[in-house]
């Protein structure tokens, strides 16, 4: 496969707080980081998101009297599964792993600022009502495919790859690049399907 300035590889949320021992630690999800270094070298246009919520964020368990992590509540009219307290704005937790190589990141993409909404997606918040930026830098460079790994694959990858095929883009999901949360059994399998279902090609990286 050839790749050109026409396509980008993003590395979704390879963030402290996602890794084992972290706030929200995805299972396995450290295994990704040598892979995602490696990959890098082979596409001119390296991008990557953090999750970035503020300490009032309305994700948070914390943040609901008498909730816990799992409960699900309604969020400012949408419906919102609460999380522990993860990827606080410039605290530890928030920071990209030690041993991902950022080096040739051309851009960081920030997501879940909004304390009222919650976004899974790199591109949108879970209502679509606010654009992160992405969706627009790859249209000034003219930038129709790209390529998702990361954290984590049943939640970020999933949305990003959803909004990825509405918005039109030719959309590749490394998945040995990516690890699920599987708050629920089958989540994976069922991610799976539904980025299948909008048109997105799923491989290994062995086949890039």
């Amino acid at each position: 496969m050839q790749f050109n300035r026409m396509n980008a590889l993003i590395i979704v949320d390879l963030q402290n707080d996602f890794l084992p021992g972290g706030a929200l630690a995805v299972p396995h999800g450290n295994e990704v980081i040598p892979l995602a270094n490696e990959l890098q070298q082979r596409f001119e246009l390296v991008l990557a998101t953090q999750d970035w919520h503020p300490p009032n964020h309305g994700s948070f368990a914390a943040n609901h009297r008498g909730k816990k992590p799992g409960d699900r509540i309604m969020l400012d009219g949408i419906e919102q599964i609460l999380w522990p307290v993860h990827c606080v704005q410039n605290t530890k937790g928030a920071e990209f792993a030690p041993s991902f190589d950022t080096s040739r990141i051309a851009h960081i993409f920030h997501k879940g600022i909004d304390p009222k909404i919650d976004s899974y997606s790199t591109f949108f918040d879970n209502a679509h009502r606010r654009e992160t930026g992405l969706a627009d830098y790859l249209k000034k460079r003219a930038i129709n495919e790209i390529y998702l790994m990361g954290l984590a694959l049943d939640y970020c990858v999933k949305y990003s790859t959803l909004d990825a095929r509405q918005l039109g883009l030719n959309t590749y999901v490394i998945v040995d690049g990516c690890r699920g949360i599987e708050l629920e059994a089958g989540d994976i399998e069922r991610a799976i399907d539904e980025m299948k279902r909008v048109g997105a090609v799923l491989l290994q990286s062995s086949e890039l």
